[in-house]
């Protein structure tokens, strides 16, 4: 269905239109907060080593890479009017699967139940997440992409922002109080419990908002239909190819794109292999990092917990004062978990609140400038986090930190929606999305080896590690044009 928008005008849309429109976003991005602060430390609790945790987060960009391309290049064919469009039909059923793994993930047995439902759950995330991003696109004009997209990162900011702090309060609230501990290893079953109750309160939470939202943005916000002759164009194209023919278009769809991808987006496909980079290990290592830096536990804490609770599980005697170290670790992991939860919520707060500020900045300084002044702000907060030992002082770098997600949330897709031609803007979302989740992909097999033999295996290392590859993207990010208008000329 070629060309199926491009001949459309469309309309300025209303403040409350466009809010509408974004809404399901809180719930998709609700679901990527808890991935982000929680996954890691559950896997944590359920015996996994530092040097394990990115080859465990593989879900993400494995799932990435193949999905949002793939259903971004469907869904630029697909018009099913019964099922809410060309879209919708996708980040619903997304939103659906990924809420069922969120209420499942708490009562994981083992550490690779976790791991085989983080993989559904990243696959559902991302079915929602692509059509998504291309949907915004679709109902809005180039006066209001930026507006539109900022408005999306005012969502995503939202969304993780409540879902961290869901974690901290209900530690705070559903905890063991202080100075009181709970069994992990009880003498009569040899059982554990090691995810804390308080957690499972936070994923059903997010299971009721992956869902709700979606609906109430499939509910106000219509799609564009496509006109009488695009639609006879789509019909014919599926008449004439053959089921060989229409699966290996998605993958001909994204081989074509990638040929004539504009220079920018190149630029940005470097800029992006550090900046997702220095993410990632942002989201695997922060709460190890305050484990070390906060609250003063080493690796060989780590290692001696870890074989107190493979003890327990075979049925060893435990002595008293193993149980008594191993229940202090586990409460004061608990508290890492619920301080990272604040962490990340406030950094996600201010991204709520000036994700829309940034867009006059945009307009006046240049989208590409203030992007680059934000990654540094991202580099500083990530550099000074280990150095910081006071809790509430903790939050001054997540303001910085909360500033620059803004930005890489919003201001690249509104830039590169200028650039790409309507018709392609599913499948060149799922081709940003892919400059997203090979450096996570990369991180995720590389990066255990780093941190085991180059840096010590110490989370403190491993953040200062991401604070550092967060200037690197930000002196490459100098290279994309100070404006995306004369950009065009590069698909030519």
């Amino acid at each position: 269905m070629n060309k199926i928008l491009s001949s459309i005008k469309k309309p300025n849309l209303s403040f409350w239109q466009i809010w509408n429109m974004n809404v399901g976003f809180f719930g998709i991005q609700f679901s990527f907060g808890l991935q982000q602060t929680a996954i890691n430390p559950i896997f944590s609790f359920l015996g996994a080593d530092h040097a394990e945790l990115p080859l465990l987060n593989l879900a993400g960009p494995v799932t990435g890479l193949l999905i949002q391309p793939i259903i971004g290049a469907i869904s630029d064919k697909t018009w099913l009017p019964k099922w809410g469009g060309r879209r919708k039909p996708f980040f619903l059923i997304g939103a659906l699967l990924g809420s069922l793994c969120l209420f499942a993930f708490p009562f994981s047995p083992g550490l690779w139940f976790a791991v085989g439902l983080l993989w559904i759950l990243d696959a559902a995330n991302n079915t929602a997440m692509e059509p998504y991003r291309a949907f915004v696109g679709d109902k809005l004009n180039d006066d209001q992409l930026t507006y539109g997209y900022q408005m999306q990162s005012l969502f995503v900011g939202a969304g993780i922002t409540i879902a961290n702090f869901s974690l901290f309060l209900f530690q705070d609230w559903f905890g063991s109080p202080s100075g009181e501990t709970t069994a992990l290893c009880t003498t009569a079953t040899e059982t554990i419990s090691a995810i804390p109750t308080w957690v499972y309160y936070s994923f059903f939470l997010g299971a009721v908002a992956s869902v709700g939202t979606i609906l109430w943005s499939v509910w106000k916000t219509p799609e564009i239909p496509p006109s009488e002759e695009q639609l006879s164009e789509l019909k014919r194209e599926r008449k004439d190819s053959t089921f060989a023919g229409r699966a290996s278009e998605p993958f001909k769809e994204i081989a074509g794109a990638i040929g004539k991808m504009p220079k920018m987006m190149w630029k940005l496909a470097a800029v992006y292999f550090f900046q997702w980079y220095a993410l990632f290990v942002y989201w695997q290592f922060i709460t190890p990092m305050l484990r070390t830096s906060f609250f003063g536990l080493a690796n060989d804490d780590d290692t001696r917990f870890n074989s107190i609770m493979e003890a327990c599980k075979s049925g060893d005697v435990i002595s008293t004062g193993d149980t008594a170290f191993a229940q202090n670790f586990q409460a004061i992991s608990e508290q890492a978990l619920a301080q990272t939860g604040l962490m990340n919520g406030t950094y996600n707060f201010v991204t709520m609140i000036v994700a829309l500020a940034l867009v006059p900045f945009a307009k006046k300084y240049g989208s590409r400038n203030v992007y680059v002044i934000c990654l540094f702000f991202s580099a500083i907060a990530m550099l000074s986090m280990p150095f910081i030992t006071n809790k509430w002082a903790l939050l001054a770098p997540m303001l910085l930190f909360g500033i620059g997600w803004a930005a890489m949330m919003g201001i690249p897709y509104a830039m590169v929606s200028k650039i790409i031609p309507e018709e392609k803007r599913g499948v060149y979302m799922g081709i940003v999305n892919m400059m997203i989740v090979i450096p996570m992909l990369i991180q995720t097999v590389t990066f255990g080896p780093i941190i085991k033999n180059l840096l010590g295996n110490s989370a403190v290392n491993a953040i200062l590690f991401g604070g550092v590859f967060f200037i690197i993207a930000a002196l490459l990010a100098l290279r994309m044009k100070k404006s995306v208008s004369t950009a065009v000329t590069d698909m030519n």
